[in-house]
């Protein structure tokens, strides 16, 4: 048997989608179980012992339609026998249609509906801790699993010599991991509107070093450094005695294996979370207004994982409003997100999560 999980786009899906894999894998040890990912993604499913094959979504065939069809071609000639379609995109849609495969399984009302030909729910509220991102998925394949029990938690595949060879990294950056513990915060999002703004930010690691002796790394981008540094020069000295500025890794991979080594996260809803999460990291989020913290937050149990929203804290913004008001509007509703409706919340978080 040969199957097909197809999942584009984003670092974060990606990671959560590989937990698809490993439960048909670990149920269908013969099948050859395949991965379609975005190429900038594979640094989250690389070691994975769950996946036979991963099949690469290129730039170019989103450009092109002549690439995109002999794509599409190249899926079809691969003969599987089950697609799964957790993106339900458009793309998506068509690859999982072209496929021609048997068993065609999507949501129902996402994505090209006659690319399915099995329909699972895409229910709007989250049944159990695991949230919606997780359990959406395991409609999926939830009926293809007969003999064993399903593993809902995406994990990471680090090899001991990728954890050993960031050892003498911290220590030559002053960091001793045998005695001082290590945070890691997430300063920015992906983008402006996923992006606590700056001062409160700021107030929140002031907040943290004050109160914690820790070690503070910051998770940024190359493109991203002037914004890190604006935020670091707005540390208090106090603060900046906390802060290791520059150790940030060169690529994804190296990103996690210094997530590996770090206690736990703080910081923007993203990818970055997903990564400590699945290192069985403690991570507190704070998620942009606009973003619906049920449709992202996985396995909140409000002390390993805790996440905020400004929909915590004043309900009454939210009323008769549609998503689309706060995307245009991120920050007027940035602006009233104020760091002291959670400063308590975290504290609490910090020490259950620092002994």
């Amino acid at each position: 048997m040969k199957i097909l999980v197809v999942q584009q786009k984003m670092i974060g899906d990606v990671l959560i989608s590989s937990m698809i894999c490993e439960n048909l894998k670990k149920e269908y040890p013969d099948a050859q179980v395949d991965y379609l990912v975005n190429s900038f993604t594979t640094p989250v499913i690389e070691n994975n012992p769950y996946i036979d094959n991963v099949i690469l979504f290129e730039d170019k065939f989103r450009a092109n339609y002549i690439s995109f069809f002999r794509f599409l071609l190249q899926i079809r000639r691969k003969k599987y026998d089950i697609v799964i379609d957790p993106y339900a995109k458009l793309e998506s849609s068509l690859i999982t249609l072209f496929s021609g495969a048997p068993k065609r399984i999507g949501y129902l009302n996402k994505g090209l509906g006659i690319a399915y030909n099995q329909k699972e729910k895409h229910h709007s509220k989250p049944k159990s801790y695991y949230g919606l991102a997780i359990e959406r998925r395991i409609n999926l394949f939830e009926k293809l699993i007969q003999k064993n029990t399903i593993d809902p938690f995406p994990k990471l595949h680090l090899l001991d010599s990728e954890k050993e060879e960031m050892i003498p990294v911290f220590k030559q950056h002053g960091i001793d991991l045998a005695s001082e513990k290590v945070i890691m915060i997430s300063i920015l999002g992906s983008e402006i509107s996923k992006t606590y703004p700056e001062d409160y930010m700021v107030k929140m690691i002031d907040f943290v070093a004050e109160n914690y002796a820790v070690k503070i790394l910051f998770n940024y981008t190359p493109k991203q450094q002037k914004e890190a540094h604006s935020i670091y020069n707005k540390c208090n000295e106090k603060t900046k005695q906390h802060i290791v500025l520059d150790l940030i890794g060169s690529d994804l991979r190296s990103f996690i294996k210094i997530m590996h080594h770090c206690s736990l996260i703080i910081g923007n809803d993203g990818g970055a979370v997903n990564i400590a999460k699945a290192l069985k990291k403690a991570s507190f989020t704070i998620f942009s207004p606009w973003i619906k913290k049920e449709s992202w937050s996985i396995f909140d149990d409000g002390i390993i994982n805790k996440a905020v929203h400004l929909n915590d804290y004043q309900p009454e913004l939210f009323k008769e409003k549609k998503r689309k008001e706060f995307y245009e509007n991120y920050a007027f509703y940035y602006k009233a997100f104020q760091p002291e409706f959670f400063m308590q919340e975290l504290d609490v978080f910090l020490k259950n999560n620092l002994k």
